[in-house]
């Protein structure tokens, strides 16, 4: 198809989405359980990621390189072919575009599995691009399971590429199973341990808003949830305290409720998982300033928990929780700090919380993350590649990298008589 007449396409779904976006909200809401609100600003985001990625339709070509005397040697960019992308629970909507839209944009045909928990917005949007007219087959949603739908196309021969979002133990099976089948190409974005370091520059209750927003959005639930929360030794105190009353008064209820903060964990696993990492923290000695229960007597609700006194060798310190779990650490200088940061697998994202720029460039250069944010968190933008360090990932996603990914580089030279 012509670059442009895809690039229509993709912004005849943005309009189609829009249109529907109340509904797409209440499905994501439904299935997901995140707050309404929450789910609107979901939407939003996609159409941005999927309208970004409609201008790259026409920006994909290759290079003319010297190749000396007698030689013209130039390279063609050229869609991989069919890819298969298997997204989670947590952010369905976002994922799925962070996913579709690059992939059209090179050209590429797409099989997707939603994760079996939350299908219903990818259902919608499948059925909203046959109404935008995309051609028969090239969009391809399969509902299912891992074990399954998933294993189908990870290890399926005539599929030339996996992109996949989840946990790291799903992330190696992938991997193998890509490998021990035709070795197709894998993209990963798997889960993290992220620090978030707040200097005794930084305004107190400012640095609070930013490391409770870091952890609590969408209820913990988050690839790269600033779950560990280094506070230097100066502010200590006066920040578990102010940290532990804003999680104390976040409002835990229906997600369709407008006051809603947080709604319940997406299943009673994870459910169930979460409160051990609870009693984890407990036993191994960190003082729980807040939370640490079951909120109400129904459904998958978990009170925002705050821990202090968390020792980087206890669990709750090392293991991805995915819930609304805060340990805050103690630290006494940037030099420590940096090395605790980067004691980890993981490697997705990282932050810092200070007004000294030195302090900003000395951490941003040395902490080994995939994104750094300062005086911020979960800044990303459908411009800015995204993904991790160590067992994070493999790859990026979004941004120019993102489109390549999905791209094939063919180099063509040719004598000159």
């Amino acid at each position: 198809m012509y670059p442009g007449s895809r690039g229509e396409l993709m912004l005849k779904l943005c309009a189609l989405m829009e249109r529907d976006r109340n509904h797409l909200a209440n499905l994501e809401s439904l299935d997901n359980g995140k707050p309404y609100t929450e789910a609107d600003l979901d939407v939003t985001y996609a159409q941005a990621t999927l309208q970004y990625y409609s201008g790259w339709v026409d920006k994909v070509y290759g290079e003319t390189i010297n190749a000396g005397t007698g030689l013209n040697s130039v390279t063609r960019k050229e869609p991989v072919g069919v890819v298969g992308q298997i997204i989670p629970w947590n952010y369905p909507i976002l994922m799925l575009a962070w996913k579709w839209g690059p992939a059209l944009a090179a050209g590429c045909t797409i099989v997707m599995k939603p994760a079996e928990q939350t299908p219903l917005t990818a259902l919608h949007l499948a059925a909203l691009t046959k109404e935008a007219g995309f051609p028969a087959g090239v969009i391809n949603v399969v509902p299912g399971f891992g074990p399954t739908a998933g294993a189908a196309i990870s290890e399926h021969p005539e599929i030339k590429k996996v992109a996949f979002t989840g946990s790291v133990p799903i992330g190696r099976i992938i991997m193998e199973a890509a490998a021990k089948s035709n070795l197709k190409r894998v993209t990963l974005e798997l889960g993290g341990k992220s620090p978030v370091v707040v200097c005794e520059d930084f305004d107190v209750d400012s640095a609070v808003d930013i490391a409770h927003d870091a952890l609590f959005s969408n209820h913990g639930q988050s690839c790269c949830a600033g779950s560990r929360t280094y506070v230097h030794e100066k502010i200590y105190d006066q920040f578990v305290a102010k940290a532990a009353a804003k999680a104390k008064a976040r409002k835990v209820g229906c997600p369709f409720a407008a006051e809603t903060l947080q709604g319940p964990q997406i299943d009673d696993e994870m459910f169930n998982k979460v409160l051990g990492y609870i009693e984890s923290g407990k036993q191994q000695g960190a003082k729980l300033e807040c939370g640490g229960k079951r909120h109400g007597d129904t459904g998958y609700f978990i009170e925002p928990t705050v821990f202090s006194n968390v020792q980087d060798n206890m669990k709750i310190a090392q293991e991805e929780i995915f819930g609304p779990v805060q340990s805050i650490f103690k630290f006494t200088n940037l030099e420590e700090m940096i090395e605790r940061a980067n004691n980890t697998n993981y490697g997705l994202a990282a932050a810092i919380i200070t007004n000294d720029l030195n302090k900003a460039m000395k951490f941003s250069d040395a902490v080994e993350a995939g994104s750094v944010w300062v005086n911020c968190y979960d800044a990303v933008i459908p411009q800015a590649p995204f993904g991790g360090y160590k067992q994070s990932g493999i790859g990026r996603e979004l941004g120019k990298d993102g489109v390549l990914s999905y791209l094939e580089t063919k180099t063509v030279t040719m004598k000159i008589q």
